[in-house]
């Protein structure tokens, strides 16, 4: 019987994991332990996890426990799940206006650049209070993070907590997918190989049945509707030799090449997740009302729950530690012994991990192409600054990785980018106790 504990239960992930873990074949039953802090969106989802419970008839096996206090039931858990946002939609606007008046045109702005780097000064010594409750209450716990900045969380985690943890986001089999789709092969039989950092790994191979799929997705990139739908990762294939795994409007963000004059914008982002500038900022407090919604219609018996299981992997993850049958994901973890060789060795990769009962076993890669790790290390440069900055709570070390940032280093002076960061930081001062310029 499994104890689960979900941080962050007002998530929209957190009705998907929910009845994807509660339906892995092999996981009886056990215990599922709603947290978060808000109280009011925290009852929602307890009842409808119990609703999800009825209707697959496993209400007998699992029992849903819901609490606001986390010491509560951290207790002897065996995994425990993260999707933590702190300070929610308060500082949504602060992160992208502000940046927006000195040319910085974000479409997410949750990972990096100056809206990534403010959410994990907000997030991260949030989170490390967490582990270190894991520490003392649930020690063999197997942790798995949801939380963005992904790569900056991962780095603070194994630089300051001793817990088996990952890092978990859908791009690699999400995107594994796009590209079954657009070469006009089943998945289950591409033969791929994937890894990089997070949002930022490669497909540096791509195969089926022995033929180089590359070449097709060459030809149907000629197609407009296929182009279309993500003309920044297309043109970076096409310049760069891969494709990658995050979507063109965010991936548009880590790079210096985009988004820095409105003509580039012109040609290679478009509306929404393909690069609409605020487009997160613009729709994210709305996102939340209309999942608090759906909540209610769902309880209320007015909307279907969808029981179909998503491709998340906490159930995969799950599913393998208890029953001991080893699983294959892809994970966000430290690159100590050079899984990624011409990776920093004290940063986060993306790479293979095999799950079994004795927790997670990342697996060697080797050596990206040289073009493709050096578009990394850009990235991994500011990640080091940031997970510094967020660890001594230095304002200083994160002005310092704002300054390294590609896309806010293609737009701004320095003294640009730190006027830009001191004004920021003026907004946000209530959510970022204990910060201050060290040194």
């Amino acid at each position: 019987m499994a104890k689960i504990v979900f941080m962050g239960a007002g998530s929209a992930f957190a009705p998907r994991l929910f009845k994807d873990i509660v339906q892995t074949e092999g996981v009886g039953g056990g215990e599922y332990c709603l947290v978060d802090i808000d109280a009011r969106r925290l009852k929602p989802m307890a009842q409808l996890s119990r609703k999800v419970l009825a209707k697959l008839r496993k209400d007998k096996r699992w029992k849903v426990t819901a609490t606001t206090k986390r010491r509560e039931v951290l207790k002897d858990a065996d995994f425990v799940i993260s999707c933590i946002e702190v300070a929610g939609t308060h500082t949504v606007r602060f992160d992208n206006d502000i940046p927006l008046k000195y040319g910085i045109k974000q479409c997410i702005g949750d990972t990096i650049g100056p809206g990534g780097i403010f959410k994990a000064m907000r997030t991260v010594p949030a989170w490390l209070d967490i582990l270190a409750d894991v520490e003392r209450l649930c020690p063999d716990a197997l942790v798995m993070n949801y939380t963005n900045p992904m790569s900056i969380m991962m780095l603070a985690t194994v630089r300051s907590r001793r817990v088996q943890s990952v890092g978990l986001c859908h791009s690699v089999q999400g995107t594994g997918k796009l590209l079954a789709r657009c070469a006009g092969v089943p998945y289950e039989e591409m033969k791929w190989q994937c890894a990089g950092v997070n949002h930022f790994a490669w497909f540096t191979e791509l195969s089926h049945n022995g033929r180089d799929l590359y070449p097709v997705l060459r030809k149907a990139m000629k197609n407009p509707e296929v182009y279309e739908k993500d003309p920044v990762r297309f043109d970076m294939m096409e310049h760069f030799g891969a494709f990658v795994t995050e979507s063109s409007g965010h991936f548009s963000e880590y790079l210096p090449y985009y988004r820095k004059r409105d003509d580039l914008l012109a040609k290679y982002c478009r509306e929404g997740y393909r690069g609409g500038t605020s487009f997160y900022a613009d729709n994210w407090p709305t996102w939340r009302k209309d999942l608090d919604a759906k909540v209610r219609r769902q309880l209320a018996g007015k909307e279907k729950i969808d029981l179909a299981k998503s491709h998340e992997y906490a159930c995969t993850i799950i599913g393998a530690a208890v029953t001991g049958v080893p699983a294959t994901i892809h994970a966000n973890v430290s690159n100590a012994g050079g899984l990624i060789e011409n990776l920093p060795a004290d940063g986060i990769v993306e790479v293979e991990t095999v799950v079994d009962r004795t927790g997670y076993h990342p697996t060697r890669f080797g050596r990206l192409p040289d073009q493709l790790a050096a578009l990394c290390r850009t990235n991994m440069n500011v990640y080091e600054l940031a997970a510094q900055a967020c660890i001594e709570k230095d304002l200083r070390k994160a002005e310092y990785a704002l300054m390294l940032d590609p896309l806010t280093a293609a737009v701004c002076s320095p003294a640009e980018v730190r006027r830009m960061f001191r004004e920021m930081v003026s907004a946000e001062k209530k959510w970022l106790p204990g910060f201050k310029y060290r040194g």
